[in-house]
């Protein structure tokens, strides 16, 4: 076992799509995006087959899905039950919400632990804005089928953006703790189309705390190892009590703990958003033999081996075609 073994456990985010009914104006243009073949994308033998490697030889412990909108793959239960027979410690779904009122307790029974809900705005009006047509109540019922069938602890995100969904913060804090959600907010990063209306949108989380601090008792909770967020408790004037993030990748870089790997949709293994882009792993997953997995090792391990030094964003790629 080499150094990059030895170090903590690594944490996986895998897209299984880059389709997604919402065209959010900062992770893509009004047209969408080019979509990939179903032959480009990663089968579910394969992605079974690259975290059992990292499983058995990098102490994978936490394994999130991601897009795209991970509910419009076909089978996506199916392979929440195939990753769950894995053994994982932690077994998450980040989703936009429009289809995970119907699907909930199906994910729930195949194995599925906790849902992430992008939710950037509770004003229907704003929504449809910053979705290019989504439709709020939609994700409302999702969120109660998730609370209901028992994925927890469900998480909101909200991406914060000036003058469009800023003055909401204290709004969507309390909506989460009324509901004893998390809530995390999370810095505009300038990748894909957000690069180019980055100076304009971008809120920086101290920013966010000012307005929380002046509507929540805020204290600060521990930081989880390798966590992104910073976490805080808050109680506010009837005093309920919550917990509420802040994910600062631009003012408050995580990266020397980061032990986070993505895997796009296609096979290609990034170890941070903001270096050049991966090797395509995915022709060593086609083929389970020894020699492969020798390969596979070594190719983690170099990508595991760069991180902890920050560089700046700056990817053209929306991140639909990345994984969030």
């Amino acid at each position: 076992m080499n150094e990059s073994e030895k170090h903590a456990p690594v944490s996986l985010r895998i897209s299984i799509t880059d389709r997604c009914q919402h065209r959010c104006i900062y992770c893509m243009g009004s047209e969408g995006v080019e979509k990939f073949t179903h032959q480009d994308i990663l089968s579910f033998a394969e992605i079974i087959r690259f975290v059992q490697v990292l499983k058995r030889r990098f102490g994978l412990a936490t394994v999130r899905i991601t897009g795209g909108e991970p509910l419009v793959r076909r089978g996506v239960v199916e392979l929440v039950k195939m990753l769950a027979a894995q053994g994982l410690s932690d077994l998450a779904l980040t989703t936009n919400g429009q289809f995970l009122a119907a699907m909930a307790g199906e994910l729930k029974q195949a194995g599925l632990d906790r849902v992430n809900i992008s939710l950037d705005s509770i004003n229907p009006d704003t929504y449809r804005r910053l979705t290019r047509g989504g439709e709020l109540e939609a994700v409302l019922a999702g969120l109660a089928a998730a609370l209901g069938s028992g994925l927890a602890p469900v998480k909101l995100n909200t991406i914060v953006l000036k003058g469009i969904n800023s003055d909401e913060v204290v709004n969507i804090a309390r909506f989460a703790i009324e509901r004893r959600c998390e809530v995390r907010f999370l810095e505009l990063m300038p990748i894909g189309p957000a690069g180019e209306q980055f100076a304009d949108w971008f809120v920086s989380s101290q920013e966010v705390l000012g307005k929380l601090s002046e509507a929540f008792e805020l204290e600060p909770a521990r930081k989880e190892p390798g966590s992104s967020s910073r976490k805080y408790l808050a109680k506010d004037a009837q005093g309920r009590k919550g917990s509420i993030g802040l994910i600062s990748s631009g003012t408050r870089p995580f990266c020397e703990q980061c032990r986070r790997l993505r895997l796009t949709s296609t096979g290609k293994l990034i170890g941070c958003l903001a270096r050049p882009e991966g090797p395509n792993i995915r022709p060593l997953l086609q083929d389970a033999g020894k020699a492969n997995e020798s390969s596979l090792v070594k190719m983690i391990s170099d990508v595991l081996g760069i991180k902890g030094k920050r560089r700046l964003f700056g990817r053209a790629e929306p991140m639909v075609r990345i994984g969030g």
